[in-house]
């Protein structure tokens, strides 16, 4: 399926799916539990129903109901056991890094795999840690980084030293200490999406099982066993999935209102508002009503000589810095809107990046020079020199030469939407390959868009 977009002008409300985070935190979690949990506004995505289908091969059942608004979890409780057969995870990295370890408290051999991307994730580091719990690891391809992997358990408390950089396992192992009778101990050499480490805390904690995580969280400890307790809890909604309409209505003549924003400050994705904000954006956040309303071009308040102009003339050295190792999946997201910034947009610490779905980085530079834009990149930076529409005094910028092409999205959720909201902003049509990918982590993304005028074209 291909996408195309051009300029559009947007209004309305808009409402963006339940995280996918905390989707897939709560279906493992209710699976380890004894009785019922209930998970409300879940993200009925392909990620999350591969979390809800793996957990399966754990004991626990999963009742969906017919809108997909309630997901009713039977934990496995005390009959939980080994995977009963090959775990295939679809897509998603993160129920191959969060089960893996939990499997692994299990004595056996537990296989993991999934589709042809999952299959180029790096497994080593995830591994590694384990085996210094007592796992025996191993990938069925010699020399090859990546799934089928198969590890033996079952592991022991003990300490890890790992270096952190993709949070995910950390959260996996987290989860898994939490079974185990005695005292887990990680240390982190160099932790990244910090975050998500924090959720993972939270929502332990939540279900009566402390964590100890430092300030600079290079040292985390769970004790156990623990019995994990049922649930009933309504999922937040998505900041990951918030950036694209954010980012379509701040480079448009557009005025929206993003609904049901999670403010608890679970997900690092929301300093994205921070971030655009210091060049201009208009975008005012109503805790009260858990609202963004969102004005960019013509609608925008701001009281710079040209309604909605973004740039970084007043932030040191004329440049945007973002350090994203706290929320390295809004890149894709922010590279598009850099692209309509006036001035330089240094992307950094961002080294993951080239771990996800694709390496985002390479491919971020590439399809965004399709379009006339220069950007650089380095081993974990992006670079873009962007340009507004429009001048200070508000006359038409003729240093702004993006346009319309044909570009790929390599089967990456994040970069096919950044891609089509990018188009958006633009005089001439950007034609997406390969949109569907979207569904990944934003099913129906360009119904709901069109829900607010964006005028995408699918075919």
């Amino acid at each position: 399926m291909n996408s195309i977009s051009r300029k559009a002008v947007l209004s309305g409300s808009i409402s963006v799916p339940g995280s996918k985070s905390h989707t897939i935190r709560a279906c493992l979690l209710a699976a380890l539990a004894e009785g019922t949990s209930y998970i409300r506004n879940p993200l009925p995505s392909a990620d999350c129903l591969s979390a809800a289908r793996c957990i399966l091969e754990l004991g626990a059942k999963v009742q969906m109901s017919a809108d997909n608004t309630v997901w009713t979890v039977t934990g496995a409780g005390k009959n939980i056991h080994l995977p009963s057969n090959v775990i295939d995870v679809g897509n998603s990295g993160s129920v191959l890094y969060f089960l893996t370890p939990i499997a692994a408290t299990f004595p056996g051999w537990s296989i993991f795999t999934g589709d042809e991307s999952i299959r180029t994730r790096p497994v080593l580091h995830l591994a590694d840690a384990l085996q210094q719990l007592g796992a025996e690891a191993c990938v069925s391809r010699p020399g090859v980084n990546a799934p089928p992997l198969l590890i033996r358990g079952p592991i022991s408390p003990g300490s890890i030293v790992t270096d952190g950089r993709l949070s995910q396992y950390i959260s996996g192992i987290m989860m898994a200490a939490a079974r185990m009778n005695g005292t887990t101990q990680i240390q982190l050499t160099d932790p990244k999406e910090v975050p998500y480490l924090d959720m993972t805390r939270m929502w332990l904690e939540s279900l009566g099982i402390p964590v100890e995580m430092s300030k600079d969280y290079r040292h985390i400890s769970v004790s156990g066993p623990h019995d994990f307790p049922t649930f009933d809890r309504t999922i937040p909604s998505d900041w990951e999935a918030v950036a694209f309409p954010l980012v379509a209505a701040l480079i448009t003549d557009s005025k929206i209102t993003i609904e049901h924003i999670d403010g608890s400050g679970s997900q690092g994705d929301e300093a994205i508002v921070a971030v655009l904000q210091s060049v201009g954006a208009d975008i005012e956040w109503n805790r009260q009503t858990e609202q963004l309303i969102v004005r960019g071009g013509c609608e925008s308040r701001t009281g710079c000589g040209c309604s909605g102009r973004l740039s970084t003339e007043n932030l040191p050295e004329q440049t945007l810095r973002v350090n994203c190792a706290g929320f390295p999946d809004a890149v894709p997201a922010l590279c598009a809107a850099a692209c309509f910034i006036e001035g330089t947009t240094v992307i950094e610490d961002i080294g993951v990046c080239r771990r996800k779905e694709t390496d985002r980085i390479a491919v971020m530079r590439e399809e965004l020079s399709k379009l006339g834009a220069f950007v650089e990149e380095g081993s974990d930076y992006i670079v873009i020199h962007g340009h507004s529409p429009l001048q200070a005094d508000g006359s038409r910028n003729p240093d702004f030469i993006l346009k319309g092409s044909e570009v790929e999205s390599k089967d990456d959720h994040r970069v096919a939407m950044s891609l089509a909201v990018l188009g958006l902003g633009l005089d001439t049509p950007v034609t997406v390959h390969d949109a569907e990918c979207c569904a990944v982590s934003f099913p129906g993304f360009f119904d709901v868009m069109n829900g607010i005028n964006s005028g995408f074209i699918v075919k």
